[in-house]
């Protein structure tokens, strides 16, 4: 068997439609393309999501909610839990880092301390953000806070 014996399988080769080739042919006057309209002309190119003349899908469903393009999402820890946490994890310091390890966050994420709860041991906190209330009640404790 050499390249040139090969030979498409019988009957999987058709020959192509010769469409627009006069009215005798079958195919002639519209090419089978219908009357009229943009699908009918040379060159036609539907935009994405087109949906003719009907209300398009992003017009037609409400909307609700608003996400900020410059906000920044945070974690969020109460001082009510850090408590529970240090124990539970047996932290040194309440870090990232500390935290990604035991899985409470993930590499990426940025924590914020709020004050909601309160804090009875002392507590060395590394973290991006906290709430003044959270910062005054970690140094009344006897705790340190550093912002990364």
């Amino acid at each position: 068997m050499n390249l040139h014996n090969l030979k498409p399988a019988e009957g999987a080769v058709h020959k192509a439609k010769r469409l627009g080739r006069g009215e005798a042919s079958g195919k002639g006057g519209t090419a089978t393309k219908g009357n009229k309209g943009a699908q009918s002309n040379t060159g036609y190119k539907s935009k994405r999501g087109n949906e003719g003349g009907q209300m398009p899908i992003q017009r037609r469903l409400p909307k609700r909610g608003f996400k900020s393009i410059d906000g920044t999402e945070y974690k969020v820890f109460n001082l009510g839990q850090l408590d529970h946490l240090v124990e539970k994890y047996g932290l040194t310091e309440f870090t990232l880092e500390s935290l990604y390890m035991n899985g409470l966050i993930n590499k990426t994420a940025k924590v914020k301390i709020l004050a909601t709860g309160e804090l009875k041991g002392k507590v060395t906190l590394k973290v991006n953000a906290i709430s003044e209330k959270a910062k005054a009640a970690v140094e009344a404790a006897g705790g340190s806070v550093e912002l990364i």
